[in-house]
């Protein structure tokens, strides 16, 4: 069975069941998405990049969106590499988690 975008259960935890909380974190986390991608993507230079990837890991941790948090994690490390860049297939699958969280967000904000 697949991954939620989402754990809404570990989101629950992460607020107390405040679900105003949980919207706003949500609608937070959905910005920096934009944010982070478009810097790991067009950043200046590869710590940036890096620190970028590290953030978005961070808040999807947060919020339980795992699949950005370990694609976040796998460009982090490989830009942690003297020299290295990230993989056109790590950006496509951080991309497409991200997408798929934000979409999760979305269902959740029409559900509220």
């Amino acid at each position: 069975m697949p991954q939620p975008a989402i754990d809404l259960v570990h989101l629950a935890r992460q607020t107390g069941g405040d679900q105003e909380l949980e919207r706003e974190l949500l609608a937070l986390f959905s910005q920096q998405c934009v944010r982070h991608l478009r810097t790991i993507h067009n950043g200046a230079d590869e710590r940036v990049k890096r620190d970028a990837a590290h953030t978005l890991k961070g808040a999807a941790q947060a919020i339980g969106a795992w699949q950005v948090a370990a694609a976040a994690d796998r460009i982090e490390q490989r830009l942690s590499g003297a020299g290295a860049s990230a993989a056109e297939a790590e950006m496509d699958a951080l991309a497409l988690a991200a997408a798929e969280a934000r979409a999760a967000i979305s269902r959740f904000d029409a559900a509220a």
